[in-house]
């Protein structure tokens, strides 16, 4: 593939409909607030939907007063920046014990958990990637494996349990073009597998009246 047909800047990124969507939203908040009259709406939103690129869907809502409709627009850039590095260890195991896997390290492009009557916890938060695509293959007996995946990380989760659960608690959320998959699969038997996002931080009564006000 030529290196012509990769954009250099992600304003180039072509936009997906839920893009326009979020656009379009704005656009219907925006009317019933009295900033835009109805033939205004009518025009942006004819903008909205024959928008190819999130460049194009920026100036629809620049003059509004509102924060940026397109969040995928800078993450993906850091979501790119985590691929890449020399990998770490490919077995986390515990017997009997804990394993802990956080902060700053490579996760390589096949790594396995297993907890035997024991924990392990694989935070990703924080971690890079040896390859685009990661697979976590898992085996859990009467014990338990925690794995946090960060929201810039699409997840794709196939275990089985038996006698136990593989839970995906991830919120399904939009792939970012080229950034890191990964895919966890594996068994928990008479255990219990969790597989969720990061804790957000709580906001407080009087920040979230300034933010819905």
């Amino acid at each position: 593939m030529s290196d012509e047909l990769v954009p250099n800047d992600p304003i180039q990124m072509r936009a997906s409909d839920a893009d326009r969507e979020r656009v379009a939203q704005v656009l219907h908040k925006a009317h019933a607030d009295g900033r835009l009259d109805l033939h205004e709406l009518d025009e942006r939103l004819g903008a909205t939907y024959s928008s190819k690129t999130y460049g194009d869907l920026v100036p629809i809502t620049a003059d509004l007063g509102v924060p940026s409709t397109l969040p995928a627009v800078a993450p993906q850039s850091a979501a790119l920046d985590r691929i890449g590095g020399v990998p770490g260890s490919t077995v986390s195991f515990a017997f009997w014990s804990g394993c802990d896997r956080k902060g700053h390290w490579v996760v390589p492009a096949t790594h396995s958990a297993i907890a035997i009557m024991g924990g392990v916890t694989l935070d990703l938060t924080k971690a890079r990637f040896a390859e685009a695509v990661t697979t976590i293959n898992v085996f859990a007996f009467w014990g338990g494996v925690d794995i946090i995946v960060p929201e810039d990380v699409t997840v794709e989760v196939g275990g089985v349990g038996f006698m136990g659960a593989f839970d995906d608690r991830t919120d399904s959320t939009p792939t970012i073009p080229g950034g890191p998959v990964v895919r966890i699969n594996g068994l928990a038997l008479m255990a219990g597998v969790d597989v969720k996002r990061p804790k957000r931080k709580k906001i407080k009564n009087k920040d979230r009246d300034q933010l819905e006000g």
